[in-house]
C-alpha cells in the first residue's frame, strides 16, 4: 500500500498565484493544479483588506473562487504556521461535491469585518477596490 505524500489544498486568499503569501506554497514544493470554486455554502470577509477569511455557512452563501494546490504533507504545517492568525486548515466542499483540505477563517476573526461574499472571491474584491 502506498502512503500518501501530498494532499490537495484549496486556497482562497493571499496564498493564490501572484499574491503576497504564494511564495510560502512554492517554497515547500507545492504545485498549482487548477482554479475551482466551493459549493454554494461559503461566505467571505475582508480582514482589514489584508486577506480574506472564508466560513462555511450551510444553507446560505455562494460559490467562492479557490485555487487547488498539490502540497507535500510535510510542508502543510509550515504553510499553516505562516498564515495570518485566525486562519486554519479545515475541510472545504468544492462545487462538484469533492471534499478537500482548505484554508478557513475562525468565526471570531470575521466579527465586525466587511463581508465580501457578493464578490465571489478575493481576487474580484481586490480588483474592485
Amino acid at each position: 500500500m502506498s502512503t500518501m505524500k501530498n494532499t490537495l489544498l484549496a486556497v482562497n486568499g493571499t496564498l493564490m498565484r501572484g499574491l503576497e503569501l504564494n511564495p510560502n506554497l512554492l517554497k515547500v514544493g507545492a504545485t498549482f493544479v487548477r482554479e475551482d470554486a466551493t459549493d454554494a455554502c461559503y461566505r467571505l470577509w475582508s480582514i482589514d483588506d489584508r486577506h480574506p477569511a472564508m466560513l462555511r455557512t450551510p444553507g446560505q452563501g455562494t460559490r467562492v473562487a479557490v485555487e487547488l494546490w498539490d502540497v507535500p504533507l510535510e510542508g502543510l504545517a509550515q504553510v499553516l504556521l505562516s498564515e495570518p492568525p485566525g486562519l486554519a486548515i479545515g475541510k472545504v466542499v468544492l462545487q462538484d461535491g469533492t471534499v478537500v483540505l482548505g484554508v478557513l477563517g475562525e468565526p471570531f476573526l470575521c466579527e465586525g469585518k466587511r463581508e465580501i461574499t457578493e464578490f465571489g472571491g478575493w481576487r474580484a474584491y481586490v480588483q474592485e477596490r
